[in-house]
């Protein structure tokens, strides 16, 4: 299977987004990709996260969504839509939806982004409130689809062990990681918990990310990534806005899963209580 990843340049006017992501889409698609991801914020990303509000969608309507599940359907592909900002039980904040679209254009699995981007960047002049404009969600997932077992999560999910244990205990193939993630801490970080999460679920990554410079100033790291369960880094988008494409081999995950089976020895640990001694 031929997977692609979607690098973008997004701003604020929410048509040329779309526009953007329509020929990428394309371009991949015409290039033999099946499973296509978008990056985080790929229809809407300013500085101003508060503008994020004004395009909110309700779950399953919205020209957002339909945009997303008309290419799908019309390339046939399976397609992660990065995020979509949908509209929760309260005005002031929507959720980080990523949301998985198969190729007759219905949506097949939701995840809201679990972890929010509440932190100032070191060594920048930066800092970021997400939870002011998101509600966190609280479930994770894993969709088995025709083409894998899809775990889904969102840019600074990366940074948390715990949500990927739980995937790969949920039987994750394929990992589809959306992200807009900075520049200082794209330099320091982006491909080693890319690789990280790769080898320690022993599974494949497609990584798409925002790269340069967006409305409002907020610069974005780029280099988007397709990592093999190994951690071996099978494809790189490094610079501007494109998309990277790589064979990926489902029957390698179960392979490697069978002759190193690191994911059979893993054993609970409580916070605060070594494990016992050997007898």
């Amino acid at each position: 299977m031929r997977v692609a990843a979607i690098q973008m340049t997004s701003g604020a006017e929410v048509a040329a987004n779309l526009a953007a992501a329509a020929d990428l889409l394309g371009r991949a698609a015409a290039a033999g990709a099946q499973f296509i991801v978008l990056p985080e914020n790929f229809a809407y990303l300013d500085a101003d996260e508060a503008g994020r509000l004004a395009i909110t969608e309700n779950f399953g309507a919205g020209p957002i969504q339909a945009f997303l599940a008309h290419t799908a359907r019309t390339h046939g592909v399976w397609l992660v839509g990065g995020t979509t900002p949908i509209r929760g039980l309260e005005d002031r904040r929507a959720y980080s939806a990523s949301l998985l679209y198969g190729p007759d254009g219905e949506c097949k699995a939701r995840y809201d982004k679990i972890h929010l981007f509440d932190v100032g960047v070191p060594g920048a002049e930066e800092s970021y409130r997400e939870s002011a404009t998101a509600i966190p969600g609280v479930r994770p997932v894993v969709h088995a689809a025709s083409v894998g077992r899809i775990g889904l999560a969102v840019c600074y999910d990366v940074r948390f062990p715990a949500l990927f244990h739980e995937l790969g205990e949920r039987g994750m193939d394929l990992l589809a990681l959306p992200a807009a993630f900075t520049v200082p801490t794209g330099e320091a970080h982006w491909h080693v918990l890319l690789r990280a999460r790769a080898i320690e679920s022993l599974c494949y990554v497609v990584a798409a990310a925002q790269c340069g410079e967006h409305a409002g100033g907020r610069r974005t790291y780029g280099h988007s990534l397709i990592v093999g369960p190994w951690g071996d880094v099978l494809a790189e988008c490094p610079a501007g806005p494109g998309f990277v494409a790589a064979e990926v081999d489902i029957m390698r995950v179960e392979r490697l899963r069978t002759r190193f089976p690191a994911l059979e020895h893993r054993r609970a640990l409580r916070c605060g209580r070594p494990l016992a001694k050997d007898s």
